[in-house]
């Protein structure tokens, strides 16, 4: 007997071994047959439950899932039983109050015939994507939302669970938050997030993708005009008039996306999305994009394939617009800005933010520097009289061959050091600050001068002038327009430019384009100025010789030689 009680012993702390590991990452222990009942569970069963782990024996565990939540949990499990083990997918669970809680779910299965599913989760877990209570600042618009979108569209598919994408607008919302006190236009917003969360799949397959507009993957039992209905409610509770939002939805099929790999549909839901939203804010209605799913990956993925070509062919040509110092008209540099050959469809503006969120944009920005010093190349090698900054995404930072492809361009073409320069856009993208300013730092090392784009559009800004080392920002045109509106704008711009000073960063303002605001950011200090004031970006170099409105300048033009 002693034998038989020590090798229980040892079994017995074996298992509080195993267990114990196991709570130091959950909070919940499941076993569960193939049918996915309930057959040992611990831990803080009661706490979110409100029962023991022996009532729970026999109950099915979707029973204890938020019902949206249903099918991607029986999604997840599934994949399970191949065998397989699955990591930290998040998941809702139902407490004992009706309340969701998020966690995230550790699943593992030893065989696939007749093996229990065991499960570990842990609470606490905010879902990755969801729309911010702010307002949604948190969540990727673009490429992160619809490949996330894209993803539990396909899990759901994979599941024989269908799902669909919906997209919702609020007309008139800027409206009716200016009507409310900053503390009630933030709580109203709060609660349309969560219905939108509370309905979506996986609780976190919801976002804001432009103002007052949003897209939410769901169950297709769930029926978009209902949670209009419900949105609409949360707006006529807090309007003080009880009148509210009209809200708009449009639904896209899936019922034709069967064979759509999940990188296509995320393509297709990428361009979807930004047709919505609109890249300068004028996004389409709901009529013009309420289409099937084929025939949007169709569009998209000819977008795509012609953007290629554009980039391949080099289809496209500089277009020039000068940087101008603001005490003496002379002509610092010219920004290179992109115009295409080809009739095009859509602004430059918007080719390029597609560039972005498709991420081509790093082989454009390839394309564009080494147009730019073929431009360069058609001058005397000793002439000096032209210095040119090319755009560089924050995106492309991280593209280790975009890299390494312009720091060999550079090497061949060394004559370029005092002609090129670079200027850093879209800094939100750069994910890896350090990273970033190691990129940069090698430029500067190799001699050619870095310019930070929009500067002062948002507070993390100043976290990137304290870790980036640039040798000049570029004020956002639209922060210059709303100082100079604001009445302490002045005041404000002035300690920018001054903090820029003390760190040895020279500043652009940029949408310089009537007198009076070049006379005012004389006055706050800035150091160049860019605008239609002097001329809009042309190909022609000439026509910015002599400088457009010269004459506001004392000292007259200094041309640089």
């Amino acid at each position: 007997m002693g034998e038989v009680d020590a090798a229980t012993s040892s079994l017995k702390k074996e298992r509080d071994r195993y267990v114990s590991m196991a709570f130091c990452w959950g909070d919940l222990l499941f076993e569960l047959d193939r049918d996915l009942k309930i057959a040992f569970a611990e831990g803080a069963v009661q706490a979110f439950f409100g029962k023991t782990a022996a009532q729970l024996r026999g109950v099915s565990f979707r029973d204890l899932v938020m019902a949206s939540d249903v099918p991607l949990a029986g999604q997840i499990l599934k994949a399970v039983l191949k065998p397989g083990r699955v990591h930290d997918r998040p998941l809702r669970l139902k407490l004992a109050n009706g309340q969701a809680q998020p966690v995230m779910m550790s699943a593992y299965c030893l065989n696939a015939t007749d093996a229990p599913i065991f499960l570990a989760l842990r609470r606490g877990a905010p879902p990755p994507a969801a729309v911010a209570a702010a307002g949604g600042d948190a969540v990727p618009p673009g490429r992160a939302f619809a490949d996330l979108a894209a993803s539990r569209l396909y899990q759901m598919r994979q599941a024989g669970e269908p799902a669909e994408l919906s997209l919702v607008s609020l007309p008139g919302l800027e409206g009716l938050q200016s009507r409310l006190a900053p503390e009630g236009a933030e709580a109203m917003i709060g609660e349309v997030d969560q219905v939108l969360l509370a309905h979506s799949v996986g609780g976190d397959a919801a976002a804001k993708v432009a103002d007052g507009r949003y897209s939410i993957v769901h169950p297709a039992e769930i029926r978009a005009e209902d949670l209009a209905r419900q949105i609409e409610a949360v707006t006529r509770k807090f309007d003080v008039d009880g009148i509210g939002l009209a809200v708009e939805t449009a639904t896209l099929s899936m019922e034709d996306a069967a064979g759509i790999s999940e990188e296509d549909l995320a393509k297709g839901l990428l361009y979807t999305l930004g047709k919505f939203c609109g890249a300068d804010g004028g996004g389409a209605s709901l009529k013009e994009i309420s289409a099937n799913m084929t025939a949007l990956v169709g569009e998209a993925v000819a977008e795509v394939n012609h953007f290629k070509q554009v980039v391949a062919q080099r289809d496209f040509y500089v277009a020039l617009q000068p940087i101008v110092h603001i005490a003496t008209g002379e002509i610092h540099h010219y920004e290179a800005l992109c115009r295409f050959d080809r009739a095009a469809k859509e602004s430059p503006f918007k080719t390029i933010t597609f560039a972005e969120e498709t991420g081509l944009i790093h082989d454009f920005d390839f394309a564009m520097a080494r147009k730019v010093v073929e431009w360069l190349g058609k001058f005397p090698r000793n002439n000096d009289r032209y210095r040119v900054a090319v755009n560089v995404s924050g995106y492309s930072i991280g593209k280790e061959s975009y890299v390494q492809s312009l720091h060999a361009l550079l090497r061949d073409n060394d004559w370029t050091k005092g002609k090129l320069m670079f200027e850093i856009t879209e800094s939100s993208r750069m994910s890896d600050l350090d990273s970033a300013n190691a990129f940069i730092k090698s430029l500067r090392d190799a001699g050619y001068h870095v310019c930070l784009d929009d500067f002062g559009a948002g507070a993390a800004s100043f976290q990137y002038l304290s870790v980036l080392d640039v040798d000049v920002v570029k004020l956002d045109g639209s922060a210059v327009k709303n100082a100079q509106k604001a009445d302490k704008g002045r005041a404000f711009l002035s300690a920018l430019t001054e903090l820029c000073r003390r760190m040895g960063v020279e500043t652009i303002a940029e949408m310089v384009d009537t007198p009076e605001t070049l006379e005012f950011c004389r006055e706050c200090g800035c150091n160049y100025v860019q605008g239609y004031l002097f001329g809009k970006p042309s190909k022609e170099i000439l026509d910015f010789s002599p400088l457009p409105q010269i004459n506001l300048f004392k000292n007259g033009q200094k041309p640089r030689c």
